[in-house]
């Protein structure tokens, strides 16, 4: 294994985290961990040099984003020394905060479920433009001082949904010490993206990586044309390997999670991580990830250049938000998987269903774009 300091924390963490949101489950129920195996590879990639296990209070839950058992599961698992072994990070439900007292009382409960009296990376969880001003206004980041002060968390961070200028503002607003984005080949310009890793590395943050191969999207049935594309290189990887070693190659990227549900998964992933040096790949296997990412991108559906030029919208939908997700999944024929993105981080206001049909936007499209009939398109494909 390999490790990288975390920011200017002091800490070294193993390039390959382990994701607690992927575990096995028996039947099919989220709920239902299955915790003989979750434990046997989780201890399995502890013991080969996994040192940063990241969960979330609503990971495995019955009831979307309510508490879930991944917590449950790792205060039992960790226990006869496997705490000791391991940078555990946990996240505060930002979604459920009504006062500043919930703060308190989510994390004390979490410390509880996890059965431990400090997490050492704790993230506010999910930051976006709906939920940071609610939580700077309840006192937040005296919370962070406060429980950094009497010792409950080692280290705050927070794990971001949203554009780079609202990154860069929650960035600048705290000290942090490290912050979690989503990041990999096809996302370099999504979200925070490349943008939000430098910035934040050049501030001293220490970077994790979650969404590294997008939901298993670009390594689960890979087009002919995609495969092609890899079997050019001279040293041969599979899909996986491929997307690790990108991230890995960014100096800024301290550690990538991996949800692992299966031992082979974390077996051919602690391979992976003995060669992810930084910049150690050559111009032409990063000119393979152009190609792969321009071949991906030639299967979207609406020729949208995020121009924001039919911003903002009189009914307020963020039209090219909406496109982007139903671009999604036409390029990784994954309707399902954009739709629970669609539903999970796109708020309800900005969301297709609420254009008037003005058609103030196409009047001002460079692209011609066909606006108001997309929007309805993508309203009935993520309904």
């Amino acid at each position: 294994m390999l490790y990288r300091a975390l920011g200017n924390t002091g800490v070294n963490v193993s390039i390959l985290g382990f994701g607690c949101m992927r575990l096995p489950v028996l039947n099919g129920k989220s709920h239902q961990i299955d915790e003989e195996k979750a434990a046997e590879i989780l201890h399995y990639a502890i013991d080969h040099g996994v040192n940063y296990v990241d969960t979330a209070y609503p990971y495995h839950s019955e009831i979307p984003f309510q508490a879930g058992m991944s917590e449950i599961f790792l205060g039992k698992a960790l226990k006869n020394g496997y705490r000791e072994k391991v940078h555990l990070a946990t996240k505060l439900p930002s979604w459920l905060i009504k006062t500043r007292e919930d703060m308190d009382r989510y994390l004390n409960e979490q410390l509880t479920r996890l059965q431990t009296d400090h997490i050492d990376f704790y993230l506010i969880h999910s930051l976006n433009q709906a939920l940071w001003p609610n939580l700077k206004q309840l006192g937040v980041l005296e919370f962070l001082d406060s429980a950094l002060a009497d010792g409950r968390i080692r280290h705050a961070g927070f794990s971001f949904h949203d554009e780079y200028p609202l990154f860069k503002e929650i960035v600048d607003a705290y000290n942090w010490s490290f912050c979690q984005i989503q990041y990999n080949f096809m996302d370099i310009h999504y979200q925070a993206g490349r943008k939000g890793l430098m910035y934040a590395a050049e501030k001293g943050l220490g970077v994790v990586v979650m969404e590294p191969l997008r939901g298993g999207k670009l390594v689960n049935r890979i087009p002919a044309d995609i495969q092609q594309i890899w079997d050019q290189a001279e040293t041969k990887r599979s899909p996986v390997e491929w997307a690790f070693q990108f991230l890995w190659n960014h100096p800024q990227v301290n550690v990538v999670l991996s949800g692992m549900t299966e031992m082979q998964h974390v077996i051919d992933n602690l391979k992976a991580a003995e060669k992810g040096y930084p910049n150690s790949l050559t111009e032409q296997e990063l000119e393979l990830f152009t190609a792969v990412k321009k071949m991906y991108e030639s299967k979207i559906k609406v020729n949208c250049t995020n121009c924001n030029y039919c911003m903002p919208c009189p009914a307020g939908v963020h039209i090219p938000r909406n496109f982007s997700q139903l671009n999604n999944a036409s390029i990784y024929d994954d309707v399902a998987g954009a739709k629970m993105a669609y539903h999970t981080f796109m708020p309800k206001h900005l969301r297709a269903s609420n254009c008037t049909d003005c058609g103030q936007c196409e009047t001002l499209c460079p692209q011609n774009i066909p606006i108001r009939s997309v929007l309805k398109e993508v309203d009935r494909t993520f309904a």
